[in-house]
């Protein structure tokens, strides 16, 4: 009898539990948040999403990524982007810290030759290694040698870096491409904020920091500039064709570099800015193509007048 009683009596609190769970009132104690973050959507966690404060001490990465839920996140990934500026002219005047601490102006790299530019930060743990990644093994494709035909440069967007890490990162992928002698060509800037802020605006490049992983969510890319400091080419994602790189190079040394078979290509390709690639001219293929025609017909027309005119010159009088 006293167990039909307590089945009874559960079976009672269960529906009355149900009832007033569908109805949105809570009936279970709400957790109190572990120390040093605040809960998902909270006014405490949104004050942090615009990025972190420099000087104050950043929540425990462990601890935020208890925070991690899905569609909970109140980050909004819809401002990370990148904005193509074609031509935006880089502030060649913004001071940045070089390997080895010393202040530089970004001008310092610009001038003598085409630029690669790099927007990453050291510590990250996925995207940006991706990102360099996947332009040294591009470098490692392409026969022009920073240093001599391009400069690589890389800058991170995380004020809070230092010029031992950047140094660490230059010589980790100093390694990687296989040539020391070209260590003049590369360079791993650090920097303030603001000197930051104005590159990061020039090429439209939009990040935030995400509170719930400790880390910043951003887009990925690498830039071809001009000699003067102006985007000429995005190139979008992780893996760089080394024929497009090359191609972006040329144009972006007004020609300066390369050799006659890359002005024919340049001649029969066109650059998209919606896809980030050369992709074929059907109009100059047929000029190259026509043109070939043409020189091979003259070719084969000047042979058989030579041999002509030679057998008649052999006929005896």
């Amino acid at each position: 009898m006293n167990l039909k009683k307590y089945i009874s009596a559960s079976l009672g609190a269960f529906a009355l539990t149900s009832a007033l769970w569908s109805a949105g009132i809570p009936v279970f104690a709400q957790a109190t948040p572990a120390p040093g973050f605040a809960p998902a959507g909270s006014a405490a966690a949104e004050s942090d999403v615009e990025g972190p404060v420099i000087g104050r001490a950043q929540p425990a990465r462990a601890q935020d990524m208890l925070n991690m839920k899905g569609g909970d996140r109140p980050v909004s990934l819809k401002n990370v982007t990148i904005e193509q500026r074609l031509n935006s002219q880089l502030p060649l005047d913004a001071e940045f810290r070089d390997e080895s601490g010393k202040t530089v102006p970004l001008g310092s790299y610009f001038g003598k030759r085409p630029v690669v530019l790099a927007l990453v930060y050291y510590d990250c743990p996925m995207l940006c290694t991706q990102i360099l990644n996947g332009m040294v093994r591009a470098a490692k494709v392409l026969t022009f040698v920073p240093g001599k035909e391009y400069d690589v440069v890389a800058i991170s967007f995380d004020a809070r870096e230092t010029a031992k890490l950047a140094a660490e990162k230059k010589a980790l992928y100093l390694k990687r491409y296989g040539h020391p002698e070209t260590a003049d060509g590369w360079h791993f800037l650090t920097g303030d904020i603001n000197s930051i802020k104005r590159v990061t605006d020039a090429v439209g490049f939009r990040y935030i920091w995400d509170v719930h992983t400790a880390q910043f969510a951003h887009a990925s890319a690498i830039y071809v500039l001009t000699p003067e400091g102006r985007l000429s080419k995005y190139f979008y994602g992780i893996d760089y064709s080394p024929k497009d790189m090359r191609l972006g190079l040329i144009e972006a040394s007004n020609n300066k570099i390369g050799n006659p078979v890359d002005q024919i290509m340049l001649f029969c390709y066109h650059f998209d800015p919606h896809s980030a690639k050369y992709t074929p001219i059907a109009l100059g293929l047929l000029r190259v193509a026509g043109a070939a025609t043409v020189l091979t017909l003259g070719g084969f027309v000047f042979i058989m007048l030579r041999r002509e005119s030679r057998q008649k010159g052999s006929l005896p009088a």
